[in-house]
C-alpha cells in the first residue's frame, strides 16, 4: 500500500470509527471483552503481547515488538436482552410504581463497530502509535409493555396504568424505554525499551467522546433534584427523550512490559478514569448534574512460550464501576430525595444531585485465559476464556432493566493468516453465555424483575506491513 493510499484509508477509517465506535458493547460490564481481533479471539487476553497495533489501547508498551503496519477492522456485534416481570401482589396498591407484568425483549440487535490503528518505529528503541477505536457502551430499546401508579406515591393520581416499561406514555412518546450510549476513542501512544530488549514502557494519552441519549422515563420525573427544589411544581427538562447529547473527556494509560527470558513476558498497565464533560440534556438523569465518567481500570497480563509455536496467556483486569457516581451509586439513595414519599430531606440524593441514584454497579474483576499456536509461518490459531464479576446485584433490578450487563462468561477463538508483502487477515468470533439477575422491583417489592442477555461477535481486521 502506497503513502497516499494509506493516509486516504486512515482518515476514512477513523471518521467512521468516531462516528459509529462501542455501540451497544457491554460484555465486562460496558467494557468490551477485548480491543484488537488477535486480542478478542483470546477472550481478551494479550496485554503482554498483543502482537497488534491497536493492543496500545490496552498497554502501550506492548508497541514494542509489533512491526511497522497499519491496522483496519470491522466487528458485528449482537446482544440480545430480554426481561419479565411477575404479578405484583400489592395490585397498584402502596408501591410507587409496578411494571406489567411485561415480558419484553430488546430490539436493534446487530451493531457494527470499526477500528483503525497505526505504528511507526523508530530506530531499536523506539516507538510511537495512534488508534481510533469503540469499547464499552450499553444499548436497550424496550417497545411494548404497561407501568401501572400508585396514587399515594409520588406518581401520576389515581390509579392508573400507563403504557411502556416505566409507563413513560404518561409523559411523552409512546412509552418505548431505552438508552442508547456509544463511546469513541482516539489513543496516542509512546513506548521505549532499554538496550538489552528486556524492559518497556509506554505511555499513551487518551481524547474521548461519548454520545448518550434516553427515551421512556419520565416516570423518575418525581424523583429528580428541579423536581423536589421547587416543591413539586416544575416537571424536569433534562430527564428522558431530549435526543442526543455530546461529552467529550480526557484520559490516559502508562503501561510496563518485563521480558526476563525469551519465554516470558509480563506486563501492567493502569489507565485513569476519563473525565467527561456533563451530558447537559440529561442533567436531571444522571448524578452530579449530568456527569458520566469513564471508569479507570487495571490491567496486568502474562505470556508464556512453552515452545516456539505455542504462546499461553494470563489476562487479569479490575474496572472500578463503583468510582463513578452515575454508575456506582444505589438506587436506594433515591428514597432519601424530598418527593419520594419516605420522608427524607436530602436533595442532593435525587437524581441530578451528587449522591443521586444510579445503577449501583460493584467493581468487576475479569479473569481471561488464552492461546495462540502457530501452525506455520502463514497461520496462527486462537481461543480462549474470559469469566468476570456480575456488577448488578439482586437489589439494583429496576434501573438496571436499562442497562442488563449479565454477562459472567464468554468464549472465543480466530485466526490469523499472513500473506504476501507482510500482511496479514485475522478473525474472531466471541459467544457470550446466557446469564440472568432476578430481583425484587425497588418500586414495588412484592414484583420480581428479570433480565438476561447473550452475546456474539464477528471481528474481521487486516493488517499491511512493511
Amino acid at each position: 500500500m502506497n503513502v497516499r493510499s494509506e493516509r486516504v484509508l486512515l482518515a476514512v477509517a477513523a471518521v467512521l470509527a468516531l462516528a459509529a465506535a462501542g455501540n451497544a458493547n457491554a460484555t465486562n460490564g460496558y467494557f468490551t471483552h477485548g480491543v484488537g481481533t488477535k486480542s478478542k479471539a483470546m477472550a481478551g487476553a494479550g496485554t503482554a503481547d498483543p502482537g497488534e497495533v491497536i493492543g496500545l489501547a490496552t498497554n502501550p508498551a506492548a508497541l514494542i515488538g509489533v512491526p511497522e503496519r497499519l491496522e483496519v477492522g470491522l466487528a458485528v456485534f449482537s446482544p440480545r436482552r430480554k426481561y419479565s416481570t411477575s404479578e405484583s401482589l400489592a395490585n397498584g396498591q402502596g408501591s410507587a410504581f409496578t411494571i406489567g407484568p411485561n415480558d419484553i425483549d430488546s430490539d436493534k440487535e446487530f451493531f457494527p463497530i470499526p477500528y483503525i490503528a497505526k505504528n511507526w518505529v523508530v530506530g531499536e528503541q523506539d516507538a510511537f502509535g495512534v488508534a481510533f477505536f469503540g469499547r464499552g457502551g450499553m444499548n436497550t430499546h424496550w417497545k411494548g409493555g404497561t407501568a401501572t401508579f400508585d396514587p399515594d406515591g409520588p406518581g401520576p393520581a389515581p390509579i392508573t396504568t400507563f403504557d411502556g416499561t416505566y409507563g413513560g406514555s404518561a409523559v411523552q412518546g409512546d412509552g418505548t424505554a431505552g438508552v442508547d450510549l456509544m463511546q469513541a476513542f482516539l489513543d496516542i501512544g509512546y513506548a521505549h525499551v532499554n538496550a538489552s530488549k528486556t524492559f518497556s514502557y509506554g505511555v499513551s494519552l487518551t481524547l474521548a467522546a461519548q454520545r448518550f441519549e434516553a427515551i421512556g422515563v419520565g416516570a423518575f420525573a418525581p424523583y429528580t433534584r428541579t423536581f423536589a427544589a421547587s416543591g413539586g411544581t416544575a416537571f424536569p427538562t433534562n430527564l428522558t427523550n431530549n435526543g442526543a447529547d455530546m461529552s467529550y473527556g480526557v484520559g490516559g494509560t502508562f503501561g510496563v512490559k518485563w521480558t526476563p527470558t525469551p519465554k516470558f513476558d509480563l506486563a501492567l498497565a493502569y489507565t485513569t478514569e476519563t473525565a467527561m464533560s456533563k451530558l447537559d440534556k440529561y442533567s436531571d438523569l444522571f448524578a452530579e448534574a449530568g456527569g458520566f465518567d469513564i471508569p479507570a481500570a487495571l490491567n496486568v497480563g502474562l505470556a508464556f512460550r512453552p515452545t516456539n509455536s505455542l504462546t499461553l496467556y494470563l489476562d487479569g483486569q479490575h474496572i472500578w464501576y463503583s468510582k463513578v457516581a452515575s454508575v456506582g451509586n444505589p438506587i436506594q439513595n433515591l428514597f432519601a430525595c424530598p418527593t419520594a414519599g419516605q420522608g427524607g430531606g436530602d436533595f442532593d440524593a435525587c437524581l441530578g444531585g451528587s449522591r443521586g441514584g444510579g445503577f449501583g454497579w460493584n467493581d468487576v474483576t475479569v479473569v481471561k485465559v488464552g492461546m495462540a499456536w502457530a501452525l506455520n509461518d502463514a497461520w496462527t490459531l486462537r481461543a480462549g476464556y474470559g469469566h468476570t464479576e456480575q456488577p448488578i446485584d439482586e437489589d439494583q433490578m429496576t434501573f438496571n432493566i436499562l442497562a442488563p450487563a449479565t454477562i459472567n462468561d464468554h468464549i472465543s477463538f480466530g485466526f490469523s493468516r499472513r500473506t504476501q508483502g507482510n500482511n496479514e487477515l485475522s478473525v474472531s468470533v466471541m459467544y457470550a453465555f446466557d446469564n440472568s439477575q432476578k430481583g425484587p422491583n425497588n418500586f414495588d417489592p412484592t414484583q420480581t424483575v428479570e433480565f438476561s442477555m447473550d452475546q456474539w461477535e464477528l471481528e474481521v481486521s487486516y493488517a499491511w506491513g512493511k
